[in-house]
C-alpha cells in the first residue's frame, strides 16, 4: 500500500525551473527549462533506511542518487534536475556523466556518458553545461536540461599549460558572466628544490606570474587564452573550492595549506607539520594577496607567520602582516574540495546563504590522526562572513570510526584511518539541485548523495 501512495505522490509533475534560485557557482542563473517526465516532491522520495551510509544532522536524510560513475570530482544540477558529474579518469572513454530521474524516486535512472576530458570544474551558467580539463574550459548548450549527442562542445579557454600538481581548473561562474577558475600553484612552497629539506624559497617566487591564484575570464566568450584573462587574486597556493555567493556578490575560495613545515626542524616537528598550515576559507576580493609562499596560516594564533623556507621560525610575522587573513580557518591537511552556498528554501532559514564544503581528507597527518573526510556546514551573517562554529553537517564516508557527531565540532573528522586508500568514500563535490535538495559526490568509486530535510521545519 505504501508503495502504491508513493507512486501515486510521484507521478505529480511540477514546474520546479527557476523556483528556487540555483546555487551560485554550480548554477548560477536562472534559466527557464522544461521538467523531466516526473518531478517528484520530497515527500514522494523514500530515503535509504541507512541514509546511504551517512550520518546526518538531525532532521535530515539521504539516499544514493547514483553508485560507480567512477572517480568522480565536481557536479552540477541544472534547473530541470539533470545531475551532471565530471570524472577523473574516464569511465568508457567519457569525463562527463549526465544523470536524469525520469520517474521521480530520487534516484538516477539514466545515465549518459559524454566527452573525452578528464577534470575537475562543473557549473551551470545561462543555458550551459561548463566544464573544466587541466588544460582547457568548454561548455555544451543545454536542450531541455540535456546536453543532446549531436551537441557540439564549445571551447572557451584552451591551451593552458599541464602543470605536475595542483593542475585542476576549478572555477565559478557569477551572475554577470565572470568567470574565475583556480590557477594552483605547480610547488609546495615555492622552493629552489621543491620540497627538500633546507632548499630556500625562490624570493621574489616566479610562480606566481602564471600561478598561485584565482584568473578572471569572459564566460561567455569563445576561444579565449591565458593572456586574454586577469589575474583576480593572488597569494593562493591551490584553492579547488571556489563559489560566488549572491547574498554579497564576493567570491569565496578554500586554499589547500602547504606540506612539510617538518623538513625545517625546531619548532617544526611532525605533530606540528600535521596540524599547520590552516586550510583556509578566503573572501575573494580583487586584487587580494594572500601571501604564498612567503607565509602560512597558524589558526591557534590566527596569524599569517613567515614560512621557513623565507626565514621563518614559526613566530615571525615580517612581511606577512599585511597580507589578507582567512575569514575562517581549519586544522591542516582536511583537503576542502567544494564549497557551495546554499540560496534555497526546503533547508531550515538557518541554512539560507550559509555555505557547505566538502573535506576530501588528508594524507599526511602522521603521527596524528587522519582528518577531513566530511561535510561542513558553516552559517553566514549579513555581513559575508561566518557568523558561528562551523558544524560536522554529513558524515561516515570513510567508513571507519569516527570521533565527531553531526552538528558539532568537537574533534570532528579525526578518522582511525592509515591512508586515504582505506576509505570507503571521499565526498568531493556539492550542488544544489532545483528543489533545494544537496547533492554530494564521492571519488573513490563515484557515488552520488541527495540530502533532504525531511523534518518540520
Amino acid at each position: 500500500m505504501k508503495a502504491i501512495v508513493l507512486l501515486v505522490m510521484a507521478t505529480t509533475t511540477l514546474a520546479l525551473a527557476g523556483s528556487v534560485a540555483p546555487g551560485p557557482g554550480k548554477s548560477t542563473k536562472s534559466v527557464p527549462a522544461k521538467p523531466h517526465t516526473v518531478l517528484a516532491t520530497r515527500a514522494a522520495i523514500a530515503p535509504d533506511p541507512d541514509n546511504g551510509g551517512l550520518k546526518l544532522t538531525n532532521g535530515f536524510r539521504a539516499l544514493v542518487f547514483a553508485d560507480n560513475l567512477g572517480k568522480a570530482r565536481h557536479i552540477a544540477v541544472d534547473n530541470a534536475g539533470t545531475v551532471f558529474v565530471k570524472l577523473e579518469k574516464l569511465n568508457e572513454g567519457k569525463g562527463i556523466v549526465e544523470l536524469i530521474d525520469a520517474n521521480g524516486d530520487g534516484r538516477a535512472d539514466e545515465t549518459i556518458k559524454l566527452g573525452n576530458n578528464t577534470g575537475t570544474g562543473m557549473a551551470i551558467y545561462n543555458g550551459y553545461m561548463y566544464a573544466s580539463s587541466d588544460t582547457s574550459v568548454y561548455r555544451y548548450k543545454l536542450t531541455n536540461g540535456k546536453v543532446m549527442e549531436t551537441t557540439p562542445m564549445e571551447p572557451i579557454i584552451t591551451g593552458l599549460t599541464l602543470q605536475r600538481q595542483h593542475a585542476s581548473k576549478s572555477m565559478a561562474i557569477s551572475p554577470d558572466g565572470k568567470l574565475f577558475v583556480n590557477f594552483g600553484a605547480p610547488s609546495n612552497a615555492c622552493q629552489e628544490k621543491d620540497r627538500q629539506k633546507g632548499s630556500k624559497g625562490m624570493d621574489p617566487c616566479p610562480i606566481l606570474e602564471e600561478y598561485g591564484g584565482i584568473w578572471q575570464f569572459d564566460a561567455n566568450k569563445l576561444n579565449q587564452h591565458k593572456a586574454d584573462g586577469k589575474r583576480y587574486a593572488t597569494g593562493i597556493r591551490n584553492a579547488v573550492a571556489l563559489d560566488w555567493n549572491t547574498a554579497n556578490n564576493t567570491l569565496y575560495a578554500m586554499q589547500h595549506g602547504r606540506d612539510n613545515l617538518n623538513n625545517w626542524g625546531g619548532i617544526f616537528t611532525d605533530e606540528y607539520s600535521a596540524e599547520f598550515p590552516s586550510e583556509e576559507m578566503l573572501m575573494v576580493k580583487e586584487g587580494a594577496d594572500f601571501g604564498w609562499p612567503y607565509c602560512y596560516n597558524n589558526h591557534e594564533k590566527n596569524q599569517k607567520l613567515l614560512a621557513p623556507e623565507y626565514g621563518g621560525d614559526g613566530t615571525t610575522v615580517d612581511r606577512c602582516a599585511g597580507k589578507e587573513k582567512p575569514i575562517m580557518a581549519f586544522p591542516g591537511h582536511w583537503a576542502p574540495n567544494d564549497l557551495l552556498f546554499y540560496t534555497g528554501n526546503a533547508f531550515p532559514a538557518r541554512y539560507k546563504n550559509g555555505a557547505f564544503v566538502c573535506f576530501h581528507g588528508s594524507w599526511n597527518r602522521a603521527p596524528l590522526k587522519q582528518g577531513g573526510y566530511f561535510v561542513a556546514f558553516i552559517p553566514f551573517g549579513k555581513d559575508g562572513r561566518p557568523s558561528g562554529k562551523y558544524e560536522v553537517f554529513a558524515e561516515n564516508f570513510a567508513g571507519v570510526a569516527e570521533e565527531g557527531k553531526p552538528g558539532t565540532n568537537v574533534n570532528a573528522g579525526k578518522l582511525d584511518l592509515a591512508s586515504p586508500g582505506d576509505a570507503k568514500a571521499r565526498p568531493v563535490g556539492l550542488a544544489q539541485g532545483p528543489d533545494g535538495s544537496l547533492y554530494i559526490s564521492d571519488s573513490v568509486k563515484g557515488k552520488v548523495w541527495r540530502v533532504m530535510y525531511m523534518a518540520k521545519k
